[in-house]
């Protein structure tokens, strides 16, 4: 089969690559689509270390090809969404509903694929780059056939993680102010997210103008030019005490800096952006005498299980948008172009399509 193997330099789309059938609940899914996240632009640019060669990608749809024994759900023929939590289901965390906090599963590296002889990493439980994989059958969820694979691809990982940030881990309430610094494939989530909470103010903050069109599309009610002067001057003008909520879609030092001057009293910071392994983050401590907080928060504090279903019934009464993600689609023979667009920042998310 087709796969884009990263091997520690490069991106290459090599054909021949096997990997191994399903065991013991386990599935077997045909990629369909699987959208392009700056986590896996973070490895190839090495913010974020990881062994290779891999195959990456962590955002996928598809259809279920076989099951392994003792699997009862999804079966075969099931168009699946995929997430990256490839859980135990038995720690304490697993067992009282907070899948993301399984240190079990956390952090560790498999190598289901081959290519020659030479075993191929997978990434984040996953690597939706290749045009099968076998994923823990708690990882794919199971959508009606009628959502279109190359939207559903992006509940994997923007969606639940920049809808479930606001929805799950910051709890935004009807009436809140709410700012979103960034606005890629994450951000625009979050910005809708808070717009479903009924959040009065919704204020999107980016280096790009010409994204302020889409950001009023998913719900935002103000756009800041973020290269224009003072970005804190800027958002109090428009919240004078500061936000009740931000949320840091981009990560680094200075941006977390500038979002906690953002925040009003017993406002809360909510980071969402991969900033590299030894940044360092400096606030003075009189910042949180007023009751700020900052929050770290994994893939959206999500319960896929729930939580995809509750999204999809969103997208179906138009509440949540899912389709306008999708900037641009590319076929597996355009990846390097994908690449590109992506790090141009010419999308909000673009999908590779894995199945001709």
């Amino acid at each position: 089969m087709k796969a884009i193997v990263f091997d520690g330099t490069e991106n290459k789309l090599v054909d021949g690559v096997t990997v191994r059938g399903p065991g013991p609940g386990e599935v077997q899914v045909r990629i369909v689509a699987s959208g392009l996240c700056q986590s896996d632009l973070s490895v190839v640019n090495g913010k974020i270390p990881f062994p290779s060669p891999v195959i990456l990608g962590h955002e996928g749809a598809g259809i279920v090809e076989a099951v392994g024994p003792g699997v009862t759900m999804p079966a075969v023929g099931d168009h699946v969404v995929l997430t990256t939590l490839a859980t135990c289901g038995q720690c304490a965390p697993c067992t009282s509903g907070h899948p993301t906090m399984c240190r079990e599963s956390f952090g560790k590296t498999a190598t289901p694929f081959e290519l020659d002889g030479t075993p191929i990493h997978n990434f984040a439980a996953l690597s939706t780059f290749s045009e099968r994989i076998v994923v823990q059958a708690g990882q794919a969820i199971s959508i009606p056939k009628d959502i279109p694979l190359t939207t559903a691809c992006l509940i994997g990982c923007a969606v639940l993680t920049g809808v479930g940030a606001v929805l799950n881990r910051a709890r935004v309430s009807p009436g809140d102010s709410v700012v979103v610094i960034g606005a890629g494939g994450i951000g625009l989530n979050v910005i809708q997210a808070a717009r479903v909470a009924g959040a009065a103010t919704i204020i999107a903050v980016d280096t790009n103008p010409e994204k302020e069109p889409k950001t009023s599309l998913f719900g935002a009610t103000h756009f800041i030019n973020a290269m224009a002067g003072d970005t804190v001057a800027a958002v109090r003008e428009v919240i004078a005490g500061g936000a009740a909520h931000v949320f840091d879609c981009v990560g680094g030092e200075a941006i977390t800096s500038q979002a906690m001057e953002m925040l009003d009293w017993g406002g809360q910071l909510i980071m969402l952006g991969v900033a590299g392994p030894e940044t360092k983050l400096s606030v003075p401590a009189s910042t949180f005498y007023m009751d700020r907080s900052v929050l770290g928060c994994r893939y959206g504090s999500s319960r896929p299980g729930a939580d995809i279903p509750k999204y999809l019934d969103l997208y179906r009464s138009g509440r949540l948008l899912l389709d306008e993600l999708v900037t641009k689609t590319y076929e597996l023979e355009d990846f390097e172009s994908l690449l590109d667009d992506a790090r141009n920042g010419r999308l909000d998310r673009g999908v590779l399509l894995m199945q001709s």
